[in-house]
């Protein structure tokens, strides 16, 4: 038990404010306990290949040792592992980062787990401390492999896509019967990756007053309701400065469906805070799992915190940087399975190939080189609303993050 009172799910109804953990939540699969890391003779896992997952084509191989791989997949690391050249089998950056790969000696081992992007086939491939990124097409009758790390082989540094990387997560304040894409995005938070093991989680408070893309000016969450998630990456871009590359979108409940399924989120609370969305809810200051319900309204919460909006968007920070740890302990061959689950109640622009680079760009990060901070402002009024006009702190802020890194 978590808090002084657990609520029903009756309770959950209201803003999706929390929807900022997503891409931390995605990483973390759909389990409460750590993944077990793969050995040189990995058995059969719940990571491993399923019917009806998109990706299986062509069977299961298991001559290649990759448990749960269907052929054309175990077929393709069989030939990563023997140094062979990949030809279009790898993109540019991954094919660059193998180029110079000793090859391994024997018959490569490991485990794979499949999933889904939207309908686009995707998998991590682990063996020992190496993993293998790949997506899929043809209905998973060919697969590509899209990035990775690969110590065994000499590969220095993981292949990600780069960096400096940015990903917006929006949480949609859609109620029943309300479009998820067309709602006021309540919660904006940007992450980002170094590229060199750092990182960063900056929130946006929601009142800022600030250049729309969709034209004019208002509150930067308003952005969503003119022009959609694209509006709304659009107008983060512009404020910030930085060339955030894509959106991924939920409401309030694909968000608790997802950390409930994953078995909460382990966080260390630093105050107690009551809840004032939910009765009779006090999540108190210590160690905590939060399921979904509680993590809603710790993020949601305002009215009860001495710095309101800028503490509600402090708490979202901490959720996705709890988030992150706990994806990091169940291990990349999560990583599939919770796409695949939030492609049922979210909605993105990311490919197959940057959602799964960036989801496992989580795994690299160094806890003491991650930071967060908040885009703060003065109070004021506009068009009769009280609103958040942008100052030198929050601009120091972008500025410090045009690195991908706030620590």
């Amino acid at each position: 038990m978590t808090s002084t009172h657990r609520p029903s799910a009756a309770v959950t109804a209201g803003k999706a404010a929390a929807a900022a953990l997503v891409v931390a939540a995605l990483a973390a699969g759909c389990t409460g306990s750590p993944a077990p890391r793969p050995s040189g003779s990995s058995g059969a896992s719940s990571g491993s290949a399923s019917a009806g997952v998109p990706g299986a084509a062509g069977g299961t191989d298991t001559s290649a040792g990759i448990v749960g791989a269907p052929a054309p997949l175990a077929d393709l690391v069989t030939t990563l592992y023997a140094g062979h050249d990949l030809g279009a089998s790898a993109t540019p950056s991954a094919a660059a980062a193998l180029k110079n790969r000793r090859p391994a000696s024997g018959t490569p081992q490991g485990k794979a787990a499949l999933g889904s992007w939207f309908g686009t086939p995707i998998a991590v491939v682990t063996s020992g401390d190496d993993v293998t990124l790949a997506v899929g097409s043809g209905g998973g009758a060919a697969w590509t492999v899209v990035g990775g790390w690969w110590p065994s082989l000499g590969v220095s540094a993981p292949s990600l896509g780069g960096g400096p990387r940015w990903v917006l997560a929006i949480g949609s304040d859609a109620r029943p019967g309300q479009p998820l894409e067309r709602s006021r995005a309540d919660v904006l938070q940007v992450i980002g990756l170094d590229g060199r093991g750092g990182g960063g989680v900056m929130g946006m408070a929601r009142d800022l007053w600030v250049p729309l893309s969709t034209g004019g000016t208002g509150k930067i969450n308003s952005a969503m309701v003119f022009g959609g998630p694209k509006a709304q990456l659009a107008t983060v871009k512009s404020v910030t400065g930085l060339p955030v590359e894509g959106y991924v979108v939920l409401g309030f409940s694909g968000f608790t469906a997802l950390v409930d399924g994953q078995g909460g989120i382990p966080i260390v609370i630093p105050r107690t805070v009551v809840a004032s969305s939910v009765k009779d809810l006090v999540i108190k200051a210590g160690p905590q799992t939060l399921s979904g319900v509680e993590a809603l309204a710790y993020a949601r919460e305002r009215q009860t915190l001495p710095d309101g909006d800028f503490g509600r968007s402090r708490h979202q920070g901490e959720l996705i940087l709890a988030a992150a740890v706990k994806a990091k302990l169940a291990g990349p061959i999560a990583i599939p399975g919770a796409l695949t689950d939030f492609g049922t109640v979210g909605k993105s622009n990311l490919s197959a190939e940057q959602i799964l680079t960036f989801a496992a760009g989580l795994y690299t990060l160094s806890p003491l080189k991650v930071g967060r901070g908040v885009a703060k402002g003065g109070i004021g009024t506009a068009a009769g609303q009280s609103i958040v006009v942008l100052g030198r702190e929050a601009r120091s802020l972008f500025a410090s993050f045009k690195d991908g890194n706030l620590s």
